[in-house]
């Protein structure tokens, strides 16, 4: 069973009443991308370590261009989306939102998470992301149940339910 219909086109924007904006990312954005995520490493490391292995101390700017050249291709493909979020101007990056088929049981139909760089954590622009994305989701994107993971289950929580497998009843 597919993830998303067929006839799915995915958003290329979604604007935050702060002034920001979401958009899908690719390696054109490794210049901006790189320095936002190694500075604000260790708490996203606290994060996604433990579920994803990112981001690694020792990433190169080169592996974070592939890294976004693999996003980019997974999100022409239907297969999981990865959004930057951006000022007005797109001079840096602010954020990202990450929007994935579910990979554990429990009857989501797809898992969401999403951070800030560590300057903005706890600012109007993070309240703005975190009222947003669920919204956002609701309106534009195909999906009944999405699992926000670090939301409303935490990460801990999220790698301690059983792995989907193909047969799965509650796909």
């Amino acid at each position: 069973m597919p993830w998303l219909p067929e006839d799915f086109a995915h958003p290329v924007r979604a604007e935050l009443p702060t002034g920001e904006h979401l958009r899908p990312m690719s390696e054109a954005d490794t210049d901006i991308d790189f320095p936002a995520v190694m500075g604000s490493r260790e708490r996203l490391w606290a994060v996604y370590g433990p579920a994803w292995g990112w981001p690694p101390a020792t990433m190169t700017i080169e592996a974070d261009r592939d890294d976004l050249a693999r996003h980019a291709r997974e999100t022409a493909a239907h297969e999981s989306f990865l959004y930057g979020l951006f000022p007005r101007e797109e001079t840096e990056l602010l954020g990202c939102v990450y929007v994935d088929p579910p990979e554990k049981a429990g009857g989501a139909d797809a898992e969401v998470s999403w951070w800030v760089v560590d300057r903005l954590v706890g600012s109007p622009t993070e309240r703005a992301l975190d009222a947003v994305v669920p919204a956002w989701l609701a309106a534009e994107w195909p999906l009944r149940a999405p699992r926000f993971v670090g939301r409303d289950l935490s990460w801990a929580a999220w790698l301690d339910l059983p792995d989907l497998t193909r047969d799965a009843d509650d796909q």
